[in-house]
């Protein structure tokens, strides 16, 4: 039983290391490039505004630029994260759109970070007409016409009911 607990806990110690190792190193030993490029919301209509995140970005100045919007500056924040947001130009194609982001430490490209949709066409639809037409007047009429009737027959049923 001892010796159970004994390799556990040496086995939960050698994984913990195992996997700090390779952050250490990464982190220390080697020259990060920019990745990982995203924009949210990843579907968007023109006119909206995208908020575009990119790791291990560092230098002066950052930018993201796309045929899609205007080049816009991002903003470094803690770990090598920078973050910006960019409005969609209301003539911007519809489709996939890709973002190029340059840091001080090199460029990263993602082809198709986010899409643009065509913006709904709103309208008046079934009811560009004014005022009811026949339609509606011969449904509205059969309706009250038959409440009243539906009416006057519960009424005739419970008067005839309390004579008996």
């Amino acid at each position: 039983m001892r010796t159970t607990r004994a390799l556990a806990a040496a086995g939960a110690a050698v994984a913990v290391l195992g996997l700090a190792t390779p952050v250490a190193v990464a982190k220390d030993g080697m020259n990060l490039s920019p990745s990982n490029v995203v924009a949210l919301p990843s579907v968007i209509a023109r006119g909206g505004q995208l908020t575009i995140t990119v790791n291990n970005c560092t230098g002066r100045p950052i930018t993201a630029s796309s045929d899609a919007f205007p080049t816009t500056t991002l903003r470094s924040g803690p770990g090598n994260v920078a973050t910006g947001r960019a409005t969609v130009s209301q003539n911007a194609r519809t489709g996939s759109h890709s973002i190029s982001v340059v840091c001080g430490n090199g460029t990263v490209i993602n082809p198709t970070a986010f899409t643009v949709i065509g913006g709904v066409r709103g309208g008046l639809g079934g009811s560009s007409s004014t005022g009811a037409t026949p339609t509606d007047m011969a449904i509205g009429g059969g309706l009250v016409a038959l409440a009243v009737i539906g009416g006057g027959v519960f009424w005739m049923r419970r008067r005839s009911e309390r004579h008996i």
